[in-house]
């Protein structure tokens, strides 16, 4: 993910922190620091021990708690994202990494098509790591007494270990709502897909994901809560995309890059002029060409290359000045799912089709978005 950097890794899977996750810790230590005396009056009641107040609530303590506690919420989203990426190993499913956000934690794993009897259990085990994190926290408490005689940090150790159960278990609670694609709206789809296409079940798990996200977006407006709008913004925005991507999915899976490329290809010499092949993107609408060298792909030459230089510069440049020289192919029985996803990391608009060592087509985005209108009639 963009705005992110590693540091680690566990159980193999390296570990990143996203630039939110830097800005969000310092707002959620000043929120829970403010708020020290409300929790640990809640705590009480909650626990039915003692809390000293002392040494929580004296000078800066009450921030440095936050920041503790805050760190501390994001432990327990890292053991939640790492039972989620453990199990999904299990089931021979790819795992990337695991970023630390604003929202949380994701953990990107390799695409495919879902399989419900492998989402079931991945999506379950995510809020079970909660909910045992949360049980040991609160289980802590009652040891402290055997840890420490001094009523100030036993106060600290209480409060600190008290607070995270209770946020550990909310997060468990919140994960099990069907709102798609949270854990709980995975387990509504993996059910689902019991007893349906998978397509249907992930429109179905989406919608209900929409309709929970448009709740939180008016209970945050009416709270002036801004986390709960950004919430469900995240909620409704996920919930489409995946929709999106199953449907894709659905629409394409059998459908191969030489049933739907285009050809033949019309391709450029290396030591065409620049300004001759804007020329022919005006004329022919195409943004890009793949590059020909004595029947051999050199390269491909894109209106993004273009872009780079400058327009001076350009009247003087032939197009291997300036052509991707690293390419990427696909044969012609490749799946077009193949093409999507490469073209989704990668961020290209084209793949050439080569077969035998020669253009014989090349995909496009377009290409792939006309063929699924036309599949959906």
């Amino acid at each position: 993910m963009d705005g992110s950097f590693r540091i680690g890794r566990i159980f193999g899977i390296p570990i990143l922190i996203h630039y939110t996750f830097l800005l969000v810790i310092p707002l959620f230590a000043w929120i829970i620091g403010s708020q020290i005396p409300l929790t640990i009056d809640m705590l009480k009641e909650i626990y039915r021990v003692p809390i000293d107040t002392t040494l929580a609530t004296a000078g800066y303590m009450p921030y440095v708690l936050g920041a503790i506690v805050a760190l501390g919420l994001f432990f327990g989203v890292l053991v939640h994202e790492l039972a989620h990426s453990l199990v999904a190993r299990a089931k021979g499913i790819g795992i990337n990494s695991i970023t630390l956000m604003i929202f949380g934690g994701i953990a990107t794993m390799e695409e495919g098509v879902p399989d419900p009897k492998a989402e079931l259990p991945m999506a379950l085990v995510g809020p079970i790591a909660s909910l045992i994190f949360g049980i040991i926290c609160s289980l802590l408490i009652y040891a402290v007494p055997s840890v420490t005689t001094d009523p100030g940090m036993a106060g600290v150790l209480v409060f600190t270990l008290g607070y995270l159960g209770v946020l550990n278990i909310i997060l468990c609670l919140f994960n099990l709502i069907p709102a798609f694609p949270m854990d709980g709206g995975r387990v509504l789809r993996a059910w689902l897909a019991g007893r349906m296409p998978l397509h249907r079940a992930t429109q179905i798990a989406a919608d209900v994901g929409k309709g929970f996200a448009i709740l939180f977006g008016i209970i945050g407006l009416f709270a002036f809560s801004p986390f709960l709008i950004l919430i469900a913004l995240f909620i409704y925005i996920g919930a489409n995309m995946e929709s999106s991507a199953v449907k894709y999915s659905h629409l394409l899976q059998d459908v191969t890059v030489g049933s739907m490329m285009s050809s033949p290809v019309a391709t450029v010499g290396p030591t065409v002029p620049v300004s001759q092949v804007i020329t022919m993107m005006y004329t022919s609408k195409h943004l890009g060409f793949p590059v020909i060298e004595r029947d051999t792909l050199v390269g491909m030459i894109t209106l993004a290359d273009i872009n780079r230089t400058s327009p001076i510069d350009r009247e003087a440049m032939q197009v291997r000045d300036i052509m991707t020289r690293e390419i990427i192919t696909l044969p012609p029985e490749a799946p077009v799912l193949d093409a999507l996803r490469i073209m989704s990391t990668k961020d290209i608009g084209r793949i050439p089709v080569v077969a035998d060592g020669k253009v014989v087509g090349i995909v496009t985005r377009t290409d792939i978005l006309k063929v699924t209108e036309l599949r959906q009639v």
